[in-house]
């Protein structure tokens, strides 16, 4: 049996909402008029507010009945971190990971949701929050189809290898398979300033890449082998969840490619816009695609407290933030 287009479902709602605040007035004018036998301007307000409250209920159960969406959007915009915020002040914003794990896995909770619509304009960030998205999505029980915006790179290509297909625009810059580590030497302005560098660590390469210090060749070989480490990982999970040979994506050697190009290479599975892919969505569930976005839902404190956050760190990162002994590593 066919199901009800997204018409259909609304005048289904429609007709459930009225019904249900018809029956509830209807019994609160019972109630509070035509038993007490007053008609009275309160009793006839209580019956109104009892048509109202039962149009409220009416609205949920028709939510449920007949829902008005069957496909859940979520959206990966930014730099991609695990709390949203960049490893400086002036780096830009972008969605935190846990937000976008926490949209993707209540679509999955959703039985309204037969299929995930990804959207993806992001230049990359750290990995393993990228490849906590990249989880959540691949686990995502129905079609999952990734469109690009403006960017798709780097971590986001890695979160796009996770869903079954990518759609990109044909000027989208798609790709950037690699990644990068960096440190911040500051040896000589230490000098300058007549500060030292003391070692109390335990373990060899306990301090490699400590800003304050030359790195060794021994600590570059290390920190250049986890680099590696991370890319051939990156390298296996783009293979096998884009269907592509290791070698072709060795081949491209990080570069980003516009859309048109990416498509001719492999790299995206068809061009064009939202809409094309929402077409395409419904192609796969073979009815009307109905799309709802997914967003993180949080308190007025919440939100308070993220923006007095900011400001904070906005304030009181400083110098010192660029002196950090971690080695960046990002993709």
């Amino acid at each position: 049996m066919a199901r009800p287009n997204s018409g259909e479902r609304a005048v289904a709602r429609a007709v459930v909402v009225l019904a249900v605040a018809l029956v509830a007035a209807v019994v609160g004018f019972a109630l509070f008029v035509v038993l007490p036998n007053e008609r009275t301007a309160f009793g006839v307000l209580l019956a109104v507010l009892a048509g109202v409250l039962g149009a409220r209920v009416g609205g949920r159960v028709a939510s449920r009945a007949f829902p008005g969406y069957n496909v859940a959007e979520v959206a990966v915009e930014g730099p991609i971190t695990r709390s949203g915020r960049g490893r400086f002040p002036n780096r830009v914003r972008g969605t935190p990971a846990d937000d976008v794990v926490e949209q993707i896995e209540a679509a999955g909770d959703d039985d309204n949701a037969k299929a995930l619509l990804l959207k993806l304009n992001t230049p990359g960030g750290e990995v393993v929050p990228s490849d906590d998205i990249r989880a959540a999505a691949a686990a995502f029980d129905g079609p999952t189809i990734a469109y690009a915006t403006d960017t798709c790179a780097s971590g986001g290509y890695w979160i796009a290898s996770g869903c079954d297909e990518l759609w990109a625009r044909e000027t989208s810059v798609v790709g950037s398979i690699g990644v990068i580590g960096s440190r911040v030497n500051a040896k000589e302005f230490a000098d300058e300033l007549g500060l030292s560098y003391e070692r109390f660590a335990a373990g060899r390469f306990k301090d490699a890449g400590a800003a304050l210090k030359e790195v060794t060749e021994d600590e570059r070989e290390y920190l250049q082998g986890l680099i590696d480490d991370y890319y051939e990982h990156f390298v296996e999970r783009v293979a096998e969840g884009r269907d592509l040979s290791p070698e072709l994506i060795r081949d491209t050697e990080a570069r980003v490619y516009l859309g048109e190009r990416a498509h001719e290479l492999g790299l995206v599975d068809a061009l064009g816009t939202r809409e094309d892919a929402v077409d395409r969505v419904e192609e796969l569930l073979g009815v009307e695609a109905s799309v709802t976005t997914f967003e993180p839902t949080r308190s007025l404190r919440e939100r308070l407290g993220r923006g007095a956050e900011s400001v904070a760190y906005a304030l009181g990162a400083g110098v010192a933030s660029r002196f950090d002994d971690d080695v960046d590593v990002r993709l």
